[in-house]
This record gives C-alpha cells, structure tokens and sequence, in this order.
C-alpha cells in the first residue's frame, strides 16, 4: 500500500509532485516479491493532522497486514505527535527514500521538520512585521520578483548539486552500472546523499541526470 501527500488543492488537481512521489515507491518496489494493493493521497498541509485518507490507508494496512509505503519522510506529516500516533497505531510503514530507518531516526527527523517549520513561520512574521513598520506595503508587486528571484536561486542551487554529483555517476557508469537503481546503490555505497541528505533512489538519480543535460 501507498501513502502519498500534497499540500495544496493545485498539486492535487494537476499532480505535481504525486509523480515523483509515485515514482519514488515505484522504485522501492521493484523487483520485490510483493505488490501494491491500494493507495491514497490526502490534499492536506504538513501541519495539519486531518488526513482522511490516512485514516482510510491505516484501516486497510491493518485489515490486510499490509506495510504502508511513504515515498518520502516530510511527506507523512511535520509534527511528532502525529508520526508518534502512526507508529502507536500498531501499522508497519517505511519510506522509500529512507527504508533503514528506525523509530528513533524518525522521531528525530520529525522533531526537526517541526522545529524548521516553526522558526520557518517565526522568521516569516518577524519579517512583515518589520516591513510593516517601515511603511512597506505588504502585498505589492515587488513580491513577485521576489519569489522569482528565490525559485531562481533553488533552480541555481540544484543545477550546481547535480554537476557535483554527476561525475560520481560517470565513474559508475563507466564500472559497469548501467541503471537508474544500480546508479543509486553505488551512490549510496560511497556513503553520498541526496541535496535534501536522503538515500539515493533510481528517481532522484534520473533528476541528476536530467538537470545534467
């Protein structure tokens, strides 16, 4: 079984990001004597615990002592209460691009996902608040070229991980590695992480790949 989660109305609409979420248990799948047997996806925020679906998909897991997939682990949720709650609720999960992971590592990783989105929200205040103060009309035009200028900057940042990582891909290539998931295990092998300190999987290899080009 799968879990997959998007925090708008418009990714869920248009699927983006349910794509690589769905490529990314796809490859954890592969080749494994098991099969996907239902999956579910809930249009909700990470800071939100209303999930419907992950209700529906922690029922079905346990009428079918099934193991509930998660693409990624900031995926599930960016509270601890409620990852502490799914692991009470007695349901085997893993995530694809962290299957070795224990319930202690992903307490860890939630608490920090929950600090992040908190001073995330605390730096966000403080700054309108002194934009307020200093008569910037908050709202205005100027925004937009500000938020360009941040997506700008990401793309530019993850064009420069990519050619840091391909020539390691190369030295695989040429080792005899010819797929995507072989790709990944050598990656992982050498002890690499992804730009976001995750496992390397045949998707996040093929992004690599793609920005390369």
């Amino acid at each position: 079984m799968a879990y997959y989660r998007v925090s708008t109305k418009r990714q869920g609409d248009s699927g983006l990001g349910l794509d690589a979420q769905r490529q990314a248990v796809t490859d954890y799948l592969t080749g494994g004597p098991w099969a996907l047997i239902a999956e579910f996806t809930d249009v909700e925020s990470g800071k939100d615990d209303n999930r419907p679906e992950m209700a529906k998909a922690i029922d079905h897991a346990k009428r079918h002592k099934a193991t509930l997939v998660i693409a990624k682990l900031d995926r599930l949720s960016r509270k601890v209460s409620f990852v502490s709650r799914l692991m009470d609720s007695g349901v085997h999960f893993v995530a694809a691009d962290n299957p070795s992971a224990t319930e202690l590592t992903i307490n860890i990783l939630a608490a920090v996902a929950q600090e992040e989105r908190r001073l995330i929200s605390q730096r966000t205040k403080a700054a309108l608040a002194a934009a307020k103060r200093r008569g910037v009309a908050l709202g205005n035009p100027e925004i937009g070229a500000a938020r360009a200028a941040a997506a700008g900057a990401i793309r530019a940042g993850a064009d420069q991980f990519a050619s840091n990582v391909l020539p390691v891909i190369q030295q695989a290539q040429a080792a005899g590695c010819g797929t995507l998931r072989e790709l990944a295990k050598a990656l992982n092998a050498r002890g690499m992480t992804t730009r976001r300190g995750g496992q390397w999987t045949a998707a996040a290899v093929s992004r690599v790949l793609a920005r390369s080009e």
